[in-house]
């Protein structure tokens, strides 16, 4: 399970958060970190401080522009949130994420004072939640130390596999900006919340439906003939 999960930190803040959370990870076994987009270049001296024993994690950090770049090699894509959000997107639990048969899996982090956004959940196939009193959020580097603690505690991944979705995250965002460029091509809409509002209502659902490959290929088919 350690050698497949991406630790992904979405638009992070302070560095020495992050070098906090490279050294829970480094703790419990873990070391693929991934940044999108953070507000202090990496690597930096406050970043690799933090991370105490671990400088060696830290100096591998790869960085990215945006999480669909970032998540572009992960078959799922887990999203931790603080609430359940409109966008339907099934939530999961540690136990569960243990049995995904996958050969690679993100786990992404919001940035430390707004977590993450509905458009940004969006790209998740599902939604992890740390209950906590008063529905209160941790600090980004002790929820990492918890979600890693978690994941650590499997030492064989199961051959059983969560049927919720069988299409892999790669294929659902590549067919989503097909069918995006087709739409803006044809002027369905110019009003840029709705186009915001459809794109999160096509992630929605294709996270919750049971659509396969051979489904897929024939709504490919269907909209290149219609649109000749």
């Amino acid at each position: 399970m350690k050698k497949k999960i991406q630790f992904l930190f979405n638009k992070p803040q302070l560095s020495e958060n992050i070098g906090m959370s490279i050294r829970s990870l480094g703790c419990f076994g873990f070391d693929e970190v991934g940044l999108v987009s953070p507000k202090k270049s990496w690597p930096n001296d406050k970043g690799i401080r933090a991370s105490k024993h671990f400088e060696f994690i830290a100096k591998k950090v790869k960085t990215f522009n945006s999480i669909p770049e970032a998540v572009s090699k992960s078959n799922i894509v887990v999203a931790t949130s603080v609430r359940r959000r409109e966008l339907f997107i099934p939530l999961i639990n540690f136990e569960e994420i243990d049995k995904l048969k996958a050969k690679k899996i993100t786990i992404l982090f919001g940035q430390e004072n707004n977590g993450l956004s509905n458009k940004e959940i969006s790209y998740a196939n599902y939604i992890l939640t740390i209950p906590t009193q008063k529905s209160k959020s941790l600090n980004l580097s002790h929820t990492v130390a918890v979600v890693a603690y978690m994941l650590s505690k499997s030492t064989k991944v199961a051959e059983e596999t969560i049927v919720k979705n069988s299409l892999k995250s790669q294929d659902i965002e590549k067919f989503i900006s097909y069918f995006m460029l087709v739409l803006e091509n044809r002027r369905f809409t110019t009003i840029k919340s709705k186009t915001h509002n459809l794109e999160l209502s096509l992630r929605s659902f294709f996270k919750t439906s049971r659509i396969d490959q051979k489904m897929l290929k024939t709504a490919y088919g269907v909209i290149k003939n219609l649109t000749k």
